[in-house]
């Protein structure tokens, strides 16, 4: 067999072989397609090449514009970052409590709002023990401002420690109490400043709408704003109903279960263990304004709540932290009389 022929031949004879044919017919796109795919090669390569150096002054000095920007907003605070650490610093800012001396709230009282330990047995998931009404921003509007979003969210949380975000203060409505003794049937607002010096926002509700409601429930929600309404105005109560009129008008005692109910809607102040929120903190409760009551007209546990002042022995804890008395202990008692069978 010969070489094969670089150019076409003029003329095809006969006697020439399939093979030579074939070899012939193959080779001639192959080296077409390879020069052309290399000539196109080197043509994208030269108009990349022009484009990165049209480009590279350009992205220079956006560049440059980009960190003038970054050192601008870090100078004055209002990156992503510092915001968020601004107002965490706040809302967990440490706070003392007040310490009541004859047991009962005062006007201008630091106090926590706490929902007591008592499990449902209606529902298999809820949070133990004892839940503190706290505010909760939302996230991405906490982000977007250097304070507080009005109105503002509330959540029931397990903590015990008074810090910005659960730290109420017991106001007056009508008139300057300051220091007066709280009574059971008076209206009284309860105020929040979230750990910032010049903000104070106040406990509301209101009747819920189509547009207006708690977000898990649906019921009537509760939330924090900056208005001075009739919306803000809360009363006390008894637990007890037979024993509610009769205790009209005595002392709201500390450290102990009362109800509170709202004025304008009539509605109490409800924790709901079982339905979770995910919050800028993690899971916590709904808080909504709703009476519930069981068979023999008494409210349940998730309306009670208490007014916690802070330790006399320790300034920066509450009474939630001292040890129950032992009268107070069942298995106390019966050990000390002798009726313990363990």
């Amino acid at each position: 067999m010969g070489r094969i022929p670089a150019a076409p031949p003029r003329t095809l004879h006969a006697t020439g072989t399939q093979e030579l044919r074939w070899a012939y017919l193959n080779q001639i796109p192959n080296c077409i397609l390879k020069a052309s795919t290399k000539r196109r090669g080197a043509q994208a390569e030269r108009k990349l090449t022009r484009a990165e150096k049209m480009s590279h002054g350009s992205r220079a000095q956006r560049t440059e514009e980009l960190m003038k920007d970054f050192l601008e907003k870090r100078d004055k605070g209002k990156l992503l970052i510092q915001r968020s650490r601004r107002l965490k610093q706040n809302l967990l800012r440490p706070l003392q409590l007040s310490v009541t001396e004859d047991g009962y709230i005062h006007y201008g009282d630091k106090v926590m709002l706490v929902n007591p330990d008592d499990p449902d047995t209606e529902a298999d998931v809820f949070l133990h023990g004892d839940l503190s009404l706290c505010m909760t921003p939302d996230e991405i509007q906490s982000h977007l401002k250097d304070e507080l979003e009005v109105p503002c969210g509330l959540s029931a949380v397990q903590a015990k420690t008074p810090i910005g975000r659960n730290t109420f203060i017991i106001l007056s409505v009508h008139r300057d109490a300051t220091g007066q003794v709280l009574r059971y049937g008076q209206d009284f607002c309860l105020g929040i400043t979230g750990g910032f010096d010049n903000k104070m926002l106040y406990l509301s509700s209101d009747h819920r709408t189509l547009l207006k409601s708690s977000k898990r429930s649906w019921l009537q929600e509760v939330y924090l704003t900056d208005e001075v309404s009739h919306m803000n105005c809360w009363q006390a109560a008894f637990p007890d109903p037979q024993l509610r009129l009769e205790y009209e008008g005595f002392p709201v005692p500390a450290n102990a279960k009362i109800l509170i109910n709202h004025c304008h809607t009539n509605r109490g102040l409800a924790a709901h263990r079982h339905l979770f929120l995910s919050t800028y903190f993690g899971k916590e409760a709904e808080v909504v304004a709703h009476t519930y009551l069981d068979s023999h007209r008494v409210e349940k546990p998730r309306n009670h709540w208490m007014l916690v002042t802070g330790n006399p022995r320790d300034a920066s804890s509450s009474m939630l932290d001292l040890p129950k008395p032992p009268t107070e202990d069942t298995r106390a008692m019966e050990q000390a009389m002798g009726l313990d069978t363990q």
